[in-house]
């Protein structure tokens, strides 16, 4: 029987500031058990950028305390450059930011409320430095939850996808370039407040410009990628996402190359917590960290490694009409794999053919044309349009007979492809779809590969037009059942925006059907019994503290069929706004627009708009940024401008123009 430490101590909340060896202090918020100094307890740490005392201050409240409650110190502590820690923050994932992070540990374990012993927790940013500082083996870090984060920053971040310029690299950037501009609390940091801000305003540059420069996979993406060494990581693991998310393919790459204790665990969710799991089910997240946390910072024997290795969720099969609705919101239930990767999971073959997908070697070859649509790729870029079919008209489409029985996949599909291209500057796109007998397709998982990157990413090289080349393409991770009677559909194009930066040139690509090209399907058996599992508990209540201010979020897509040009419009909330009970008001909004004119890849830009409000009482700012960019055959253009205001009076405004040569992409 699994034990847990049930003690439920009374908590405190403290505010510190924490000392570096060069003199600048970071902000932290600490939740303790009350009686700590008389009985110490480990630390948990999360270590991010995104302000705990509003940014994060209702998500933190849901775990923390918690935390402390159970016997924990639970440390949310603001980077250098952030929230209302001293200093500039220059660029993710940085030397500095790891060496501070080693001091950050080695302070809370001298601490008298603490045993010595920490662990570090986070998502995204701060499942990357866990997985990061993990890497550096401080003798204070015990273990480590990693949620949506990777191992991989170059080629499994929102960078460079398969080596091409990915849609988010220029959104990410502006939101960063805002986030840094927030201005600290003046009920923290006292009078000093605006001269750290103005500071923080004219010394943080645009991350766009550092990661625009680095376009092949070099030094700058190998820091921090931390498999590059999986041996480095000598604690235990738990890494986990959801299969909504960008970062899902590191549960699977984790698993297989670390060798210290580990656990996996994807559910359905997008980029959060799993106790705000959407569309759901959420968990209670907390009590799983506790035990995690238990078991390998206290040696209390909660169970936990006894359970498999990856628990995952398995969506229920599609339903689709003919009418073209998708209930892509769909129930399941949670499955189990002993070991990844699973001796429950074989790999099967369909050969791209003449005629489609078979599972035969076909005897002949037959080279298929595809020119590129610029604007393809909208429908997978979409949250909303979940129906492929106008994708897929304009890509190269190759269908499997009708199954005869239901197919679950579950890991990491891949393609290899013979083809040639008419350009010396190409990519290759793909999509797995489920096609409905309705016709209906679904998107499954997709992938995508510079082809001067066939190779490899560090040393790219030109295509001879006309050279038949082989590549392989990763799809990302996936869970999916395909129904009997459904077909699986693989397309092939030359384009993918906005996923894919497009090619200087329209390229038209010839794909050889036949025993060259081919699908690799990782397909899990179907089980006489499936592993009986631990039911996760339903999110834990908290009772508000402050009041969440839903703003309205959406897409769309607007086409002009006399001129081919194609917008793509995105506005969403990183999270909702927020007021607090002291008369905080935070307010976020974003913005993008990606735009392309059909057989005109060089009309491709993108504009992002970041915007936020802080205010309390008689205290007003705001930042804003708007980023544009857009490319020639030789360059990227790169507009970053940030206005910062007090009281609705502009106190700050800075532009930066630049451009960057294209580098084979």
């Amino acid at each position: 029987m699994a034990i847990l430490d049930t003690d439920v101590r009374e908590v405190r909340l403290e505010h510190a500031w924490i000392p570096l060896s060069d003199g600048c202090r970071l902000s932290a918020k600490i939740w303790l058990p009350a009686d700590a100094e008389d009985d110490p307890v480990p630390a948990v740490l999360e270590y991010i950028p995104y302000r705990k005392d509003d940014g994060t201050a209702v998500r933190d409240l849901k775990r923390h305390p918690y935390f402390a409650s159970c016997g924990y110190a639970a440390v949310r502590v603001d980077l250098r450059g952030s929230g209302d820690s001293q200093g500039i923050l220059y660029d993710e994932y940085l030397q500095q930011e790891h060496d501070d992070g080693l001091e950050v540990l080695t302070w809370l374990a001298a601490q008298p409320w603490c045993t010595g012993a920490a662990g570090i927790m986070g998502i995204s940013w701060g499942g990357f430095n866990a997985l990061q500082i993990a890497a550096r083996r401080p003798p204070e870090l015990k273990a480590i939850i990693a949620l949506c984060a990777t191992d991989d920053r170059y080629a499994d971040d929102v960078h460079y996808m398969g080596g091409c310029v990915h849609e988010s690299m220029l959104g990410w950037a502006s939101s960063m370039l805002a986030y840094n501009a927030r201005p600290p609390d003046p009920t923290i940091v006292g009078d000093g407040w605006r001269e750290l801000w103005l500071d923080r305003l004219e010394r943080t540059p645009p991350y766009i410009e550092a990661w625009l420069t680095h376009q092949r996979r070099d030094d700058f993406w190998r820091h921090g990628s931390v498999c590059e060494d999986f041996g480095a990581i000598e604690c235990p693991v738990y890494i986990q996402s959801g299969w909504a998310d960008w970062y899902r393919n590191p549960v699977a790459t984790l698993l297989a190359g670390l060798s210290v204790p580990r656990k996996g665990l994807i559910g359905p969710w997008a980029h959060v917590y799993p106790d705000d799991g959407r569309p759901g089910p959420a968990i209670d997240f907390a009590r799983e960290c506790v035990r995690w946390w238990d078991h390998w910072l206290k040696g209390i024997d909660t169970g936990i490694m006894d359970e498999p290795m990856l628990t995952t969720w398995m969506p229920d099969p599609v339903e689709a009409t003919a009418e073209g609705a998708v209930r892509w919101l769909r129930a399941g239930r949670w499955v189990s794999e002993p070991s990844w990767p699973s001796p429950n999971v074989e790999t099967r073959e369909l050969y791209l053919a003449a005629h489609g997908l078979d599972g035969e070697e076909p005897a002949e070859e037959i080279a298929l044309e595809i020119t590129g649509v610029q604007s393809a790729g909208v429908g997978a870029s979409s949250a909303t349009l979940v129906d492929q079919r106008a994708d897929d008209a304009r890509w190269l489409c190759f269908d499997s007979a009708p199954l005869e029985d239901e197919v679950t996949v579950l890991g990491l599909p891949y393609v290899e492809l013979a083809l040639a291209g008419d350009r010396a500057n190409g990519l290759v796109a793909v999509r797995l779809c489920d096609l409905a007998p309705s016709g209906v397709s679904t998107l499954v998982t997709r992938g995508q590969l510079n082809l001067t990157h066939r190779e490899d990413h560090a040393e790219p090289s030109p295509l001879s037009p006309g050279k038949r080349y082989g590549v392989r393409i990763r799809f990302d991770m996936i869970a999916h059942v395909f129904r009997p009677g459904h077909r699986l559909r693989i397309a092939v194009s030359p384009t993918s925006w906005p996923s894919a930066w497009p090619s200087p040139e329209p390229v038209t690509l010839s794909v050889f059907a036949g025993p060259a090209s081919r699908l690799e399907l990782p397909v899990r058996r179907p089980l006489s019994e499936e592993p009986e599992l631990q039911p996760f508990e339903p999110p834990q209540r908290v009772s508000p503290t402050a009041q969440v201010l839903v703003r309205p979020s959406g897409e769309s897509v607007e086409r002009d069929f006399r001129t081919g040009k194609v917008t793509f419009r995105t506005r969403r909330m990183d999270r909702d706004g927020v007021r607090f009970d002291d008369g905080l008001v935070f307010q976020p909004s974003a913005f993008d627009e990606h735009v392309i004119v059909d057989g005109k890849p060089l009309s491709a830009r993108v504009q992002c708009e970041r915007s936020f409000v802080i205010e309390r009482g008689d205290w007003r700012t705001r930042v804003e940024t708007t980023s544009t960019m857009s490319s020639d055959a030789r360059s990227f253009h790169v507009t970053n401008v940030l206005e910062a205001y007090e009281d609705d009076v502009r106190l700050f405004v800075k532009n930066w123009l630049f451009s960057v040569p294209r580098d084979l992409v």
